[in-house]
């Protein structure tokens, strides 16, 4: 009984001192999809990284809309001439997207495609005010009208797009934790771009998630927050822009003038889930640093930290209590 009982120990020891941490990284969304996890299995290690890569593909291949032929692409180009019908994921997630504009105020709608894509950060082109203010007619999320029963979409008048950029992201995370957790994974963290979910925590203290310094370069840490089992999502002037004539142009529009909001440089929001805090962390910053954290006082499971144009940082009562926001030494 005794060499068993060793025997045993022996085995157990063994394969947790081949438990190690191990992490993928590739280029689909348009940002940088990472994954790292725990696990004793090198081989079933990269097996379930490969899953996740492959289920950002997937989402990717529905929901972009840069890429032709994707679900997403399909809507935009005959939603306004007849009802297209998509499949349930894709319209649950727009329809779940569509109930963030009243929550917010109208600051998160995926309506605001309309104008949003006569933007061109990477050539430096925007729109004249003339065809701006044309676009800014359509930008209305109740000009999409969907039939839970038919899982249809359809727009109300012709020239509305819709972009689910705000919100996929979140969306794919979520699904890339999901999957780790049905591989019976305790602990991993899955980035797309702004957007993290983590599984669990790091083995007995929390994940700690960087909030970029939004004047400092790529890999400098404004702060860093703690999270066990949750979501946080990111949405910075800092990524997708130009400056021209002293003014920033950026890739998050307010709906309602089509123009870049200037007096906040992020928004980080947390909370269980990565489809709410992307949609919140966009919708925060559009709305600002007083209405946003209003906002943001009303849902009990979300926190949010804002940091201003003066690169001041705005907390929400969840956070006020804790003190300075870094990673202990």
């Amino acid at each position: 009984m005794q060499r068993i009982l060793l025997a045993v120990m022996f085995t157990a020891l063994a394969g947790a001192a081949q438990a190690a941490w191990h992490s993928g990284e590739e280029a689909i969304m348009g940002t940088a999809i990472t994954v790292q996890l725990w696990h004793a299995d090198a081989q079933q290690a990269d097996r379930a990284i490969e899953a996740v890569m492959a289920e950002m593909h997937r989402i990717d291949d529905l929901m972009s809309t840069w890429k032709e032929g994707t679900e997403l692409s399909r809507v935009n180009s005959l939603a306004a001439t007849q009802p297209v019908t998509v499949s349930i994921e894709l319209f649950r997630l727009i329809e779940q997207a569509l109930s963030f504009a009243p929550l917010t105020r109208g600051a998160f709608d995926i309506s605001y495609a309309s104008a949003g894509f006569l933007f061109d950060y990477r050539k430096r082109v925007r729109p004249d005010e003339q065809s701006l203010s044309r676009a800014l007619e359509v930008v209305d999320y109740r000009l999409v009208e969907l039939d839970k029963k038919k899982h249809t979409v359809f727009f109300r008048r012709d020239g509305v797009r819709i972009d689910l950029g705000g919100i996929a992201k979140g969306h794919a995370a979520e699904r890339g934790v999901k999957i780790l957790a049905g591989l019976g994974i305790e602990h991993a963290i899955v980035s797309a771009g702004g957007d993290t979910r983590v599984l669990g925590d790091r083995r007995g203290r929390p994940w700690y998630v960087g909030i970029r310094d939004p004047q400092g370069d790529r890999n400098a840490v404004f702060t860093r927050l703690p999270l066990v089992n949750e979501a946080i999502s990111t949405s910075g002037d800092y990524e997708r822009y130009f400056d021209e004539d002293g003014a920033r142009y950026h890739h998050i529009l307010n709906p309602s003038t089509g123009k870049s909001p200037s007096d906040v440089h992020s928004v980080s929001v947390i909370g269980p889930d990565g489809v709410w805090t992307d949609a919140l962390s966009t919708g925060v910053f559009v709305l600002g640093v007083k209405e946003g954290l209003g906002l943001i006082e009303t849902l009990k499971a979300y926190e949010a930290v804002i940091i201003d144009a003066e690169k001041k940082l705005h907390v929400s009562s969840g956070f006020a209590d804790q003190g300075p926001l870094s990673e202990p030494d």
